[in-house]
């Protein structure tokens, strides 16, 4: 494993409808890993849990795995940036110095609980500094008072800085008070010198606000003319020009932005196939990442892509990739623990692969427990026992051999259990039929397979009564086309195995089904449209292989 990565969350996974075993083997391998490695090690599910699993849960006070159905790179595995966000009301020159002390040509806008607002970029600064011409900037835009006195380094000498510029022109009273009687309307902002005639006419003419540059001493009576009649009175340590081309810089960013609802926007579990589409097809260089309330979360650029972290996965109870959670091509597979026949799965580099011809894969984990002296808590002693107990019908499957036999028994001694009549417990949760639908018994631990360009699938479930064994027959023998269908395979099958009478009795649909499994197991078709196979209770060691073997003979 790479250290360097360590600490990344490392994904504990079973197989797609999982069973007892894919279920306990990833929580108590992830809690090995993190009592010997660190505690990042999470177990997870590719799939709904079926019923007898529940029962298992619960049983043992164990929280049910986080679901987790495609581990294909996403928003959250890039690198995102996290640019802070400004308010609404932020003037457009601290947004340009934002962007230059962060070195990204885009800025987020934010609300006061960080919601997103939308975008403003440094083409929009451009924009708007070179529409030099619009007077009426500050009241268009109602520009908060504060912001004109942030960005000139002001100084309020009268009047109230707490409102808005809602109405007037921008005017530069640097000619003599005859040609401002002219130019200026009551309301305007006067830009003025040092000439306390012109200070006088501006604010006896109405002014709105008055801005005395280069921060001369004024006169005691313009200020207390500027107070009589609520003119807005600063002063500025800038020459008029600086002053005239600063003060349009107040504006608030919320006037150029682009706003949330025509941004491009992504979220922490957009797929990056699709963010590479969407980046693809415009010019855009940041895209903001918010979360689904819409909470903003950072930016992300192309060249974030670059630094994609993969996913990485610790497969249990399967090696075929059929079988695997979605997108795992694009993951990274640490590690492989199971108990099934080698399959097809590919890995791009060396993986830790422990494979045992044992009847479960809690078995092998079991084994590792005590190879590393770990103890077993008496929780996952009994998810260990029970997922056994699942995958060898309690001893009976021809998969159950002498090492798993063994370790049920010491598990059993840490839980406080017996065996058998756990076993009972288990199995009859798990046959319990009343309120499901015939989509989820089918699926409760259902499996893909492959020979050649022929895929095949086959569900099993365990039954301690004859009668609920046929109660389960009629619900899914109606739902095998549409199981067909939905899975894209060529053939369908469903065990219906009997724990006490050691049988199963086999349902099947699709083109050369009823060949396949006449000729591989030497049966006829019953009146009911299955097969009942004495003896066969095993997917694994059992149904599958002679199914493969015939297929390779057809």
């Amino acid at each position: 494993m790479d250290q360097t990565n360590a600490k990344r969350k490392i994904m504990v996974i079973g197989h797609r409808n999982p069973d007892t075993d894919s279920i306990c083997s990833a929580i108590a391998y992830s809690n090995l890993k993190n009592k010997t490695v660190g505690p990042w090690h999470e177990a997870c599910r590719a799939g709904e849990i079926n019923q007898e699993t529940a029962f298992v849960l619960k049983r043992f006070g164990a929280k049910t795995p986080r679901r987790c159905l495609n581990v294909s790179a996403q928003v959250q595995d890039i690198d995102i940036r996290p640019v802070p966000g400004i308010l609404g009301d932020t003037t457009m020159r601290r947004a340009w110095e934002t962007m230059r002390d962060t070195q990204a040509n885009s800025q987020p806008v934010v609300d006061e609980k960080g919601m997103l607002q939308g975008l403003i970029t440094l083409g929009d600064l451009a924009v708007a500094n070179m529409d030099s011409l619009d007077t009426h900037a500050l009241s268009n835009a109602r520009t908060p008072i504060k912001n004109v006195v942030e960005v000139l380094g002001g100084t309020v000498l009268a009047g109230d800085d707490s409102g808005y510029f809602e109405s007037g022109k921008i005017v530069i009273g640097a000619s003599s008070p005859d040609v401002l009687e002219n130019t200026m309307e009551a309301g305007d902002i006067v830009l003025v010198a040092n000439r306390y005639e012109t200070q006088l006419c501006a604010i006896e003419m109405g002014a709105a606000c008055v801005v005395v540059c280069m921060e001369p001493t004024v006169a005691k009576t313009i200020v207390k003319l500027a107070n009589e009649r609520g003119c807005l009175l600063i002063s500025s340590p800038y020459d008029t020009y600086a002053v005239s081309c600063l003060i349009k810089q107040s504006v608030p960013v919320s006037t150029h932005m682009t706003p949330r609802e025509k941004l491009r926007t992504f979220l922490p579990s957009t797929p990056v196939d699709e963010v590479k589409k969407v980046m693809s097809k415009v010019r855009d260089n940041y895209f903001p990442v918010h979360t689904n309330s819409g909470k903003y979360l950072g930016l992300i650029s192309r060249r974030n892509l670059l630094n994609l972290q993969r996913k990485q996965l610790i497969l249990v109870d399967h090696n075929e990739k059929t079988q695997c959670v979605d997108g795992w091509e694009e993951a990274d597979i640490l590690e492989v623990v199971d108990h099934h026949r080698l399959g097809s799965l590919e890995t791009s580099q060396p993986v830790f692969f422990r494979n045992q011809p044992v009847g479960c894969t809690c078995t092998i984990v079991y084994q590792m427990y005590q190879e590393q002296g770990v103890e077993i808590e008496p929780h996952i002693a009994g998810l260990m026992l029970s997922a056994i107990l699942s995958d060898t019908l309690c001893f009976r499957s021809p998969t159950c051999t002498p090492v798993d036999e063994a370790a049920a028994r010491e598990l059993a001694k840490i839980v406080g259990v017996e065996p058998e009549e756990l076993a009972n417990e288990i199995f009859e949760a798990g046959e319990n039929l009343e309120g499901r639908a015939a989509e989820d018994v089918f699926f409760q631990d259902f499996k893909i397979f492959t020979h050649g360009d022929i895929r095949f699938g086959v569900g099993q479930g365990s039954y301690m009564s004859e009668k609920n064994r046929q109660r389960a027959a009629e619900l899914l023998r109606p739902y095998l086309p549409e199981a067909l269908k939905r899975e894209g395979v060529q053939m369908i099958f469903f065990m219906l195995t009997s724990v006490k009478d050691q049988s199963s009795k086999v349902l099947f649909c699709g083109e050369g089904a009823e060949q396949l499994i006449g000729t591989a197991f030497r049966c006829e078709r019953d009146t009911d449209g299955s097969v009942v196979l004495p003896g066969v209770v095993s997917r694994k060691k059992q149904m599958i292989p002679s199914m493969l073997e015939t297929l390779a003979q057809m």
